[in-house]
């Protein structure tokens, strides 16, 4: 399949193996924005690079000083862009560096450390974040020049949703969290664009927690599959999801230190882990973050990785460039696999962990069990150091953007439905079942040959066990429907109404 995770309702997915195709970054989310002045792109120098920085000593007069910062290289973050980004478009640049996005261009103009007095024009937007303002503009009055205790400004929450209007296919959320407490500080904003979002959660409601192999259906999707994992309609089968460290702020508005220690920490857990997840981390071509692999996995392994649709590439969307993620390209990211390659575990990406598991034919008991026992052996490292997973009682595992709130899980399968897809009301009987349909390569994507991602439509308010079951039901629901159909059969009278 094309990921997660994003892990992701709002964006095209990539766990699943494709073929070679630029997979775009799915991030229909929120913003982040500029806690400093827009980068500029470098020059190489030769020696250390020198930092020009100004202190107010009145109100009416400034003073400069030039301070040389030791070992400062030009061509790698903070202090510069790296060479892999040096090769990318000047708009793509602007946010790998050290600065949040600007990019008249693009229009990408919303500052990121403090919002303007003046209510943007949001006339023409139409994304969950700025629809909500547009209508209740006292709540960006409320809140345009606070932030939370760990420094967030509300600017980088909605930025990306002041910088990108809309997406012609869906409907963007428009916001993102730079720590777990931006959804309380901000919960005049957070609470409505998240119920909004995820279909009506009260205010006040708990999100259910169940990771329980045990809870799992036994109900065989595709009975066609053999030992091998070869069925004439399940091609491949994954269930992904992410996780948040408490303790280092989210990805919008990390600083190149907590992104450092948070690859750290999180590496640390992967590489306890042993049996069918052992495995090992690797860094994306050119990071220096990681001392084992100093300049980060080779080119070749990038590309192969990439071409089977299991790593992220550079952030190539204003609506993940606005949010903040781009920033210190590729400083800090990359990708965790087990000796069998079917446990991915993605670092620093859009969120601080993106984890997929994955394999051909339907067992996705399997699959989940996997799953499980690689975040339980995480979670228990990070307790040993004094971190934890991000959870809120109200909306569950916390991740960079509300549509992956609750569970952010996405259990589905890569299907070969070509007789049941066919229909014209295909969309609308998956959704009824809580079901979502997607092309191969995502939400934007065509299908091709009847093949389609089907994964759960839910995330919040329901468990993990709960969400696997719906997708078993269902999928295995499809596969006999598609069986009749073969057979000639009307399917007409079983359909959900």
């Amino acid at each position: 399949f094309p990921q997660s995770p994003s892990v992701h309702p709002d964006r095209p997915d990539t766990s699943h193996p494709t073929p070679p195709t630029k997979m775009f970054t799915r991030m229909a989310m929120g913003g982040a924005a500029a806690l400093g002045a827009a980068f500029t792109l470098h020059k190489k120098v030769e020696a250390d690079t020198q930092i020009t920085t100004v202190t107010t000593t009145t109100v009416t007069t400034t003073t400069t000083k030039t301070e040389t910062i030791k070992d400062a290289d030009p061509n790698y973050p903070p202090h510069g862009l790296s060479e892999n980004v040096q090769k990318l478009p000047e708009w793509i640049q602007l946010g790998c560096g050290d600065a949040y996005y600007i990019c008249p261009e693009r229009g990408a103009t919303f500052p990121a450390d403090d919002c303007p007095d003046e209510f943007p024009d949001l006339s023409k937007h139409n994304n969950f974040c700025a629809n909500y303002l547009r209508d209740h503009p006292e709540v960006y009055h409320k809140y345009k020049h606070k932030k939370t205790a760990t420094g967030v400004p509300f600017a980088i929450c909605i930025k990306t949703g002041m910088d990108n209007p809309g997406h012609p296919m869906i409907k963007t959320v428009g916001l993102v969290a730079g720590d777990d407490t931006c959804f309380d500080e901000f919960e005049d904003l957070f609470e409505p664009v998240c119920s909004a979002r995820h279909g009506g959660w009260p205010k006040g409601a708990i999100h259910p927690t169940d990771m329980n192999i045990e809870n799992v259906s036994s109900t065989k999707i595709d009975p066609s599959c053999d030992a091998d994992g070869n069925c004439d309609f399940i091609i491949t089968s994954r269930a992904r999801t992410g996780r948040s460290v408490r303790g280092i702020r989210l990805p919008p508005a990390c600083s190149f230190e907590e992104r450092r220690e948070l690859e750290r920490v999180v590496v640390s857990g992967l590489l306890k882990m042993t049996g069918d997840l052992k495995g090992d981390y690797f860094p994306l071509h050119g990071s220096r973050s990681y001392a084992a692999k100093p300049n980060g996995m080779s080119l070749e392994k990038e590309e192969s990785l990439r071409n089977n649709g299991n790593l992220f590439q550079e952030p190539d969307s204003t609506l993940l460039l606005s949010s903040g993620c781009g920033r210190h390209w590729p400083d800090a990211r990359g990708i965790f696999h087990n000796e069998a390659a079917n446990l991915f575990v993605w670092i620093n990406e859009e969120d601080h962990m993106r984890i997929v598991s994955m394999q051909k034919g339907d067992d996705i008991k399997a699959i989940f069990s996997r799953f499980s026992k690689a975040t339980k052996t995480v979670q228990e490292v990070l307790v040993s150091e004094g971190y934890d997973f991000m959870r809120h009682d109200h909306y569950g595992w916390i991740l960079t953007c509300p549509s992956n709130l609750g569970t952010g899980l996405r259990a589905g399968a890569m299907m070969r439905i070509p007789l049941f897809s066919s229909r014209p009301d295909f969309k609308d009987i998956c959704g009824k079942m809580r079901l979502q349909a997607r092309g191969g390569r995502g939400v934007d994507s065509a299908a091709e040959g009847g093949i389609y991602d089907i994964s759960n439509a839910d995330r919040l308010g329901k468990s993990e066990t709960t969400l696997v079951n719906i997708f078993i039901e269902g999928a295995a629901q499809i596969i006999r429907w598609e069986k009749m159909l073969q057979q000639g059969m009307s399917i007409d009278h079983l359909l959900p109404k």
